[in-house]
This record gives C-alpha cells, sequence and structure tokens, in this order.
C-alpha cells in the first residue's frame, strides 16, 4: 500500500457515513410522513407507470422510495455492499430529483430558482454516489475479508 493510499484510507468510511446517514435521515422522515411528497410526485409516478409497473397507491410508492433511501443509506453507511447501496440510492433519487425540484415548471422566478438550486444540489448527490458505485477498495482488504489469505494483511 503506498502512502498516500494508507494516509487517505479513512476517508472511505467517512465518507460513507456522512453520505449514507444524510439518507437514512431524508429517507425515516419521507417514510413516517410523507405529506407534501405524494402530490409532487404524482405526475412524475403517472408518467413513469407508461413504463414500468408500479402500484397505483401514488403514498405507497413514496413509502416504497423512501424505504430504499433508509435501508441503502444504512448499509452504505455501514459499509455494507456499499457500491451496491450506493447505486439503488441514485435510482431513488433520480424521480425523487424530478418529482420535488422540476424547477421549470415553475413560474415564480424566485422559487424557480430556489427549485434550480435543489435540483442541481440532487444532481450533485447522484454524481457522488455514482463515484461511490465505481469505488475499488484495496484488493488485500477483500482477499481477506473473503476468507481466502488472512496473512496477506499482516505480512506486509
Amino acid at each position: 500500500m503506498t502512502t498516500t493510499r494508507r494516509m487517505l484510507s479513512p476517508l472511505r468510511p467517512a465518507a460513507r457515513v456522512l453520505t449514507g446517514s444524510t439518507y437514512v435521515l431524508l429517507g425515516f422522515d419521507a417514510l413516517r410522513a410523507p405529506g407534501a411528497r405524494v402530490g409532487q410526485a404524482a405526475d412524475v409516478l403517472a408518467t413513469i407507470r407508461k413504463a414500468v409497473p408500479l402500484p397505483d397507491d401514488d403514498e405507497l410508492v413514496v413509502r416504497g422510495n423512501a424505504a430504499v433511501q433508509v435501508l441503502g443509506g444504512a448499509l452504505l453507511a455501514l459499509g455494507i455492499a456499499p457500491r451496491l447501496s450506493a447505486l439503488a440510492l441514485a435510482g431513488s433519487l433520480v424521480p425523487t430529483t424530478l418529482a420535488g425540484h422540476s424547477y421549470w415548471a415553475v413560474e415564480d422566478p424566485d422559487q424557480a430558482k430556489a427549485q434550480r438550486i435543489q435540483f442541481h444540489k440532487n444532481m450533485a448527490m447522484i454524481g457522488g454516489l455514482l463515484f461511490a458505485v465505481l469505488d475499488q477498495p484495496d484488493p488485500r482488504r477483500r482477499r481477506c475479508r473473503s476468507g481466502r489469505d488472512r496473512a496477506a494483511l499482516t505480512s506486509s
């Protein structure tokens, strides 16, 4: 392991906790009280239903998306299947972003600007999650976790 990689290695779990915990909190809030999110999601869900079979109950779909965020965020924060959980989170954030921050449909310039900022913030979050999907952990740790060649970490 290079010196740079060794110095930066604590950043991976810290990034997972910071990112994952955000989705746990946001998802829990939406799961507990979907409120206005259901109405905001209606048009996007109607469009998605043209291509994908989804339940007719918009609140159920919003709560399901929230559950994906809670579970995916927790798994990411704990480092369990981080690449898969980051992919699930990115997928859940696409309809959330389209439903909640469609700034192009807002007439009030100030509200449109606020929604555009939130839209692009979510796009940045999706980008960060896609980086996590592409993340390649230290191959020596992968061997050790899988039970093969446990001596690899102690011999170097």
